[in-house]
């Protein structure tokens, strides 16, 4: 393994305190300034949306199953709040990779709304493996974190437990970002 790979133990390392995985304390947190992360509890709440001045929402669990949140455009249809959602389901063989770079540009575009002034609520059913992994993804993306700078920032705010397929994939996307980094500088 060269000194840029990170390692599946190393990311799960960063989420355990001595080995154990803690569930959220709470429905949501600000883990990235104006990027909150959070759970189906939050993003049926429209009026504590609204109170916490939420302008867009990223459901990471779009749908109608046990595993998803059944939230859509509709629902925030009277508020102003811009809604966007991915059918991702929490399994380790699920491809979330696919949504990095849609989830990437709406945070982006939440974020730069009104000036600079947009807040993003990205939600999955629990908030604790799919929509964490979409806002780590964009930090890598966006932001130009590393795999495990962005992770740890996440994890500092909010208790997280993205599943082994989605660290893997975000392994990936990583290497593939050091690789790239690495042609722009020559």
């Amino acid at each position: 393994m060269s000194s840029f790979e990170v390692s599946l133990q190393q990311l799960n390392d960063l989420l355990t305190d001595d080995g154990i995985y803690s569930w959220p304390s709470k429905h949501f947190n600000e883990v990235y300034p104006r990027i909150y992360v959070g759970d189906a509890f939050l993003a049926t709440n429209v009026m504590r949306l609204k109170r916490l001045g939420i302008t867009h929402i990223l459901n990471a669990a779009e749908g109608n199953s046990l595993m998803h949140v059944n939230t859509s455009a509709e629902v925030y249809a009277d508020t102003g709040i811009i809604y966007h959602g991915f059918p991702a389901s929490d399994t380790d063989h699920f491809d979330i990779s696919v949504f990095f770079e849609g989830a990437a540009d709406f945070i982006e575009k939440a974020l730069a709304f009104k000036n600079g002034k947009g807040k993003v609520y990205v939600h999955c059913r629990e908030g604790y493996s799919r929509s964490p992994t979409l806002v780590i993804a964009y930090l890598m993306l966006r932001q130009k974190l590393d795999v495990h700078t962005a992770l740890a920032t996440v994890r500092r705010k909010r208790e997280i437990g993205p599943n082994d397929g989605f660290l893997r994939q975000l392994c990936q996307l990583n290497q593939r970002l050091v690789g790239e980094e690495k042609l722009w500088n020559q």
